[in-house]
């Protein structure tokens, strides 16, 4: 594992590129996870949990992840990167450049994530970084989700 500290720029922006990473290890997205999102999120439409109907009248065939459980779920996503940050006090997220749910998650699949960093920009209290992360169901020809998102790391 390679630790760079946070508010290192030069490090940090020298790891900035068009292109990602390695994937990280896979997670299995189960019936029983999507159930428990849709509990504590109230979303209970058909399409994530009623397993019968889904097989009978999803274009799918079968229940589907909510999109935002796919999102929830990144920080427990590890990339192949073996890139660790450290040396900050806390990190905050400060938010979404950009948010893209392009394929389903179906119930059951296995899914990765590989980022890429995308800007490192000096702040008064730290250092914001801004990654990408690709989401998909392993094998898949199309990602399941885009996020670009900003972070503040702090002294």
């Amino acid at each position: 594992m390679t630790e760079i500290r946070f508010d290192n720029v030069d490090e940090l922006s020298a790891l900035i590129s068009e292109e990602f990473g390695a994937w990280g290890p896979p997670t299995v997205v189960s019936q029983e996870m999507i159930n428990q999102f849709a509990d504590v999120t109230g979303d209970q439409q058909w399409i994530h949990t009623d397993v019968e109907r889904a097989a009978a009248e999803s274009p799918f065939k079968t229940t589907i992840a909510h999109g935002f459980l796919i999102l929830s779920l990144l920080p427990a996503l590890p990339d192949g990167s073996n890139i660790r940050l450290v040396g900050m006090s806390s990190v905050i997220n400060y938010g979404a450049d950009r948010l893209r749910f392009i394929q389903p998650v179906p119930a059951g699949a296995a899914i990765h994530a590989r980022r890429r960093f995308v800007g490192v920009t000096a702040k008064a209290k730290g250092i914001q970084l801004c990654t990408e992360t690709e989401v998909r169901v392993v094998d898949a020809a199309k990602p399941a989700l885009l996020y670009t998102s900003l972070a503040l790391y702090l002294s």
